[in-house]
């Protein structure tokens, strides 16, 4: 069956449907296009129900695995936890159309998105590495993205009319994954300090200071705002934060550098994973889950965790 040369008429399969697959789906579905998705958490009875009223709600299809969401889609899209992106390509590799675009979506290692693009390559797909270049909530479908490989030029105009906002880094595969895992040192390292430099000064009641002194030697940031911004992506993602890290980490010392920064940060975002799967924070299941305006209140969460610990 040859490609729809319109995307409006492709039938995209998404693998992964968490925060960034839904938002994808409502966004394609918004336009009419077709899509269909798998998710592993599909056979967890604690996701699965609401993972399949969302998909009904929006006439997404859900696939029994990633053999069959391969086997019936134009373009597939990888939006999985960093760690499971070459097991992802590996998964759909078997059942792949020829000429079928991948559009790798990971936050992953240069390395990893070469293993990923062989696989997929071999198997007579078209492999795009995609580097997220920010968080993709606000922007959804037009979040910036970077476009790597040899297909990256021929794809980029079509994610276009489907509504992306994607330009093409170049054509040699690790070069959009790299921009992302240095930029990642920086991002995802300020949320692990804010919240370590906050709470420690919340605990000595110096949080006051602190965040003046900070607003003083960067005035162009909210200071107030940006840090309960960074504890409550932090709280809710912190697992897949600490994931794409391990990831930079590996980036880092393919580079021939200790990462020490990016291992501590990791360390960081899986602690505060860690709590919140215990609690901390409130009930996952709420619906006012990592959702309060001040960190003040999840500093203050934290500290009393710590305190019930001694």
């Amino acid at each position: 069956m040859s490609q729809p040369r319109s995307p409006l008429h492709w039938h995209i399969g998404l693998v992964g449907y968490g925060e960034v697959g839904r938002i994808l789906a409502e966004d394609l579905r918004q336009l009419g296009v077709r899509v269909s998705a798998y998710d592993r958490k599909l056979d967890e009875p604690a996701s699965a129900e609401a993972l399949r009223s969302h998909a009904a709600n929006l006439g997404v299809a859900l696939a029994p695995s990633p053999l069959a969401l391969a086997a019936d889609a134009d373009c597939l899209i990888s939006a999985v936890t960093a760690d499971q992106t070459v097991a992802v390509a590996e998964a759909c590799t078997p059942a792949l159309r020829p000429g079928a675009f991948f559009l790798d979506f990971n936050s992953a290692s240069p390395a990893a998105k070469q293993a990923a693009a062989a696989l997929i390559d071999s198997a007579g797909g078209r492999y795009v590495e995609g580097a997220v270049m920010t968080s993709v909530p606000p922007y959804r479908s037009k979040v910036p993205l970077l476009l790597g490989g040899e297909s990256a030029a021929a794809l980029c105009p079509l994610l276009g009319e489907l509504g992306f906002a994607a330009r093409v880094a170049s054509a040699q595969l690790g070069v959009a994954s790299a921009t992302k895992m240095c930029r990642s040192v920086m991002i995802k390292g300020l949320e692990a300090m804010v919240i370590e430099s906050l709470t420690t000064a919340r605990h000595y009641g110096v949080e006051d200071a602190v965040v003046a002194s900070l607003y003083e030697t960067f005035p162009g940031i909210d200071w107030e705002q940006q840090a309960a911004y960074f504890f409550q992506r932090v709280i809710e993602h912190g697992r897949r934060r600490s994931e794409e890290v391990r990831e930079v980490a590996n980036t880092v010392a393919d580079a021939g550098l200790t990462p020490w920064s990016a291992s501590g940060t990791a360390a960081r975002q899986a602690w505060m994973a860690d709590l919140a799967d215990a609690g901390v924070f409130g009930s996952k299941h709420a619906p006012d889950f990592a959702r309060s305006p001040d960190w003040r209140t999840e500093a203050d969460r934290l500290l009393a965790s710590l305190t019930q610990k001694d």
